[in-house]
């Protein structure tokens, strides 16, 4: 073309960036811009999604800056593609700024910067600019429900959940295939697998996702005997397994200590199903087999591993390490993860408290002092409890509470009680090297206790406490909740970062295998 328009530059654009090629669509992008045309509100959504879908910070910026020399900061369509990218680029508080600047939002962009906080790890938000979103007149609609439905996941706020569901239901929202899988998962994370199966059972239509999901629900609730009975039923509905559906299987078989079962999975997803194996599949069995102890079987099943192995794998092996204080076989699991993550402070702390377990105190040191070198820092635990539609946040030893005195109060009456009735604070879980007076204060203030005995002072007596904390639950807790749950008489449901415990007259649903 001798002359090429706006429209045709547009049409270029877009056009490589629906057919996946984004490469090209940002070549034309650039070459748009040197030949001094003007991009228009259809051409920079399309690249701005292409630096979304790139998570190109960079490219997004100076993006953001032609937008601005176009004069198009206040266009509805680009403004809503900015917000979404910087979102997506977990760049949040850009994203937010911008959002509140807008004179006018559509449900489109209403629906991205909810969906923006919930993958940024800040579900609460979500839920608040839902809220918000109605109060300004604005009707959802099934995308924006899926949206609100995962955020809601990612808290596990079961009061909220029943209010989404309430409403989906108000707005008679028929439960289609991606609906209905959402709130099958969101159930299932806000503590209750039964709702969910009950979501599953009245859908009419189920994809492979949907049984998935299903499986896994029941998998981090340490059902794993149900996970595999859906199994025979998802293949006689004509449904046939992928990747993800294996995952889910080798999950539950893991966090129900079932070997056997696993290994028959994974020796016949292949060569029954034609589903090839893959680091995820090969992850779960590393973890199916670390945790029962078979370190060998772990150790061999990783060297005859043909694909590439990643950050999760070595995660799996030095967790099982963890469990079995096998510190040798911690340290080569640790140097292969730090060389592929040597920014995630989550590895240095699991392998410093395998020194700390271990009695290593100078080990641990070095560890802690290579965090301290390298600027990284550990990741706080929190624990969250929904009383009253209300989410309360507790971090170890926390006194920010305006019930902190009754909290506290409560607390130390309560563990009281526990020794007792045969509690012993289990110091093991306090990785410091300091006097045993020290780590029984420690451990009588971490976040979940501190959260129960808000729940205990808050909630009717009988009624079930939920809570949700962003780590793994230590062992000391674990004991503490199942003493809880027998002097209270109360089922208490904890979900950690890794699954589902639920706590009734003394005992614990993973039957301590966690």
């Amino acid at each position: 073309m001798r002359e090429r328009d706006p429209v045709s530059w547009s049409v270029m654009v877009g056009g490589f960036a629906k057919a996946g090629d984004l490469d090209n669509c940002f070549t034309t992008f650039r070459e748009l811009i040197r030949c001094s045309a003007q991009p228009d509100n259809y051409t920079l959504p399309f690249v701005l999604r292409v630096c979304r879908d790139r998570m190109n910070l960079l490219m997004g910026s100076i993006v953001h800056g032609v937008v601005l020399k176009s004069g198009l900061c206040l266009d509805q369509f680009v403004c809503a593609a900015l917000v979404d990218m910087y979102a997506k680029c977990r760049v949040i508080d850009d994203a937010r700024k911008l959002f509140d600047d807008m004179p006018n939002k559509d449900l489109v962009t209403w629906t991205v910067m909810i969906d923006g906080y919930a993958e940024c790890g800040n579900a609460k938000e979500s839920l608040v600019l839902f809220d918000w979103m109605r109060d300004d007149g604005l009707v959802p609609d099934k995308i924006t429900m899926v949206t609100v439905v995962n955020a809601c996941a990612k808290l596990g706020a079961m009061q909220k959940a029943r209010l989404i569901y309430d409403y989906i239901c108000k707005m008679k929202f028929s439960l289609n295939v991606i609906l209905g899988t959402a709130m099958i998962d969101m159930y299932a994370k806000c503590g209750s697998v039964d709702l969910a199966r009950e979501v599953f059972d009245g859908m009419r239509e189920k994809n492979v996702i949907t049984w998935s999901v299903m499986i896994a629900a029941y998998g981090y609730h340490g059902q794993g005997k149900k996970a595999l009975d859906l199994f025979p039923m998802m293949s006689s509905c004509g449904i046939m397994p992928n990747g993800i559906t294996f995952v889910s299987l080798l999950y539950a078989c893991s966090h129900a200590g079932l070997v056997d079962e696993g290994l028959e999975l994974f020796n016949i997803m292949w060569d029954k199903y034609g589903v090839r194996p893959d680091v995820k599949h090969c992850t779960c069995m590393v973890d199916l087999l670390g945790r029962a102890g078979r370190l060998d079987e772990a150790l061999k099943l990783i060297e005859n591993m043909t694909v590439e192995k990643d950050d999760g794998l070595w995660s799996a092996l030095l967790a099982a390490c963890r469990i079995h204080k096998h510190v040798e076989l911690a340290e080569w699991a640790a140097k292969s993860l730090l060389e592929i993550q040597p920014q995630n402070p989550g590895h240095y702390v699991l392998l410093s408290n395998i020194y700390a377990n271990a009695g290593r105190w100078e080990d641990m040191a070095k560890i802690r002092n290579l965090m301290t070198k390298r600027n990284l820092k550990k990741i706080p635990g929190w624990t969250w409890i929904e009383v009253d539609n209300k989410i309360h946040q507790f971090s170890v030893g926390d006194k920010s509470h305006p019930l902190s005195k009754e909290i506290h109060g409560l607390l130390k009456s309560l563990i009281e009680k526990l020794e007792l009735a045969g509690y012993v604070p289990d110091t093991n879980f306090v990785l410091h090297d300091v006097d045993e007076e020290v780590k029984v204060g420690m451990l009588y203030t971490h976040s979940e206790k501190l959260a129960i005995s808000f729940g205990i002072i808050a909630t009717p007596e009988g009624t079930p406490i939920r809570i949700t904390k962003n780590l793994r639950v230590c062992g000391d807790c674990h004991t503490f909740i199942k003493f809880v749950s027998a002097i209270t008489k109360r089922m208490i449901i904890v979900r950690d970062a890794n699954r589902f415990h639920h706590f009734n007259e003394g005992a614990c649903s993973c039957g301590d295998y966690w």
